[in-house]
């Protein structure tokens, strides 16, 4: 197993392109690590950076606590997954599981254990005289995973290796590689542009944007307490509720917004203590953005005036998903769409209908003018 570390790592091409910007992160050996942001972030030049597939143009990167800049791939002791399953079609699953083992030298007893042994782990044992065009593209997968296994790495590495499965071989590839985590106990690095992806494989999660780093944390961290707009509209589906207001109220514990429409809704955050040290606190007028999540959106029952914490919206489409519907809804002239998520034990509202919705202070959160998160109390 190895430790990773990025020092200030930067990439540019000759024309002088920037695409990593100093990026300092920290893996620790054994540790589940998920790269995840949108096409064209970085996330994937940056592994290549790791597996010396690309120069690195200025910092260090440190592999198990060797400078590894200069080092050859092959001697970085890696290993890496592709996107495409890149098997030889005319060898057999043993043959291609084997190659690189032969080609280092090791006896045919040495190769056949290892392959065998490999094999077992991702149960494909049975394939291992077939050739790749008689494998789905999941088993094709597994065998590009244990052509990896065979050559015991200290450092596996992932670059959006589920991507041309369909939607049901995804759930069960990734069930597949958290248990080959937890049998290995091997340092993984996985890259992926699906936030499913990342939050259900990772231990930690970076989130990229623009060749830097937003924002590094457990899923649970960054679900729940985003740093700013960008990593809090990022993760989840539908994504987060982003409504703009103004500061109409300041209390020590509580921050009055101003909505579109006329409501004030109070939202539980410290307007005096950013979590940017350099960002000055919240003022009355101030322009803001709320932001909640679908699932903490309350439907509340008809009639009545709306009270605390409570807008009138104007539904919209409805997506019927089984268990729960996604009624997406608008308020006052908004061109944005708000969401929410109600179970399907009673009926959602119509197309057309207008609805009270409830907004939770201690679920709601609050973004300044730059788009960073306030704290909560």
């Amino acid at each position: 197993m190895a430790q990773v570390t990025l020092k200030n790592l930067f990439k540019h091409y000759d024309d002088k392109q920037t695409v990593i910007h100093g990026v300092d992160l920290d893996i620790a050996d054994g540790e589940f690590m998920v790269f995840v942001g949108p096409s064209g972030c970085g996330k994937s030049t940056l592994l290549r950076m790791i597996a010396g597939l690309e120069t690195i143009s200025g910092g260090e990167l440190h592999i198990g606590g060797r400078l590894a800049n200069d080092i050859a791939p092959a001697e970085r002791k890696l290993a890496m997954v592709f996107q495409s399953y890149a098997l030889y079609p005319h060898m057999t699953v043993y043959e291609n599981m084997a190659f690189a083992l032969k080609l280092s030298g090791q006896s045919n007893p040495q190769v056949r254990t290892a392959v065998e042994r490999a094999a077992a782990i991702l149960q494909i044992a049975p394939l291992l005289k077939r050739k790749p065009k008689e494998l789905s593209g999941g088993q094709r997968q597994r065998v590009a995973i244990g052509r990896a296994i065979v050559r015991k790495p200290e450092l596996f590495l992932f670059d959006e290796p589920l991507s041309n499965l369909d939607a049901s071989l995804r759930v069960q590839m990734r069930v597949e590689i958290s248990r080959l985590h937890k049998e290995l106990k091997t340092t993984m690095i996985y890259v992926t542009h699906d936030q499913v992806e990342a939050m259900t494989l990772g231990q930690r999660i970076v989130v990229f944007n623009g060749g830097r780093i937003e924002q590094v944390g457990t899923p649970f961290e960054l679900y729940n307490n985003p740093g700013n707009l960008f990593v809090a509209g990022f993760l989840g589906t539908p994504k987060m509720n982003f409504i703009p207001g103004v500061v109409a109220s300041l209390a020590p514990r509580r921050v009055g917004v101003l909505l579109p429409g006329g409501a004030v809704v109070d939202v539980a955050a410290r307007a005096d203590a950013q979590a940017d040290e350099n960002a000055a606190a919240l003022r009355l007028g101030d322009q803001v953005t709320l932001g909640i999540r679908a699932e903490h959106v309350a439907l509340r029952a008809a009639g009545g005036t709306p009270g605390a914490n409570e807008i009138e919206v104007c539904c919209g489409h409805v997506e019927y998903l089984g268990d729960v519907a996604i009624v997406y809804s608008t308020l006052a002239d908004l061109p944005d769409v708000i969401a929410l998520r109600q179970p399907l034990d009673g009926a959602p509202p119509l197309a057309g209908s207008s609805a009270t919705l409830h907004l939770p202070p201690q679920r709601c959160l609050l973004f300044d003018a730059a788009g960073r998160a306030l704290p909560r109390p």
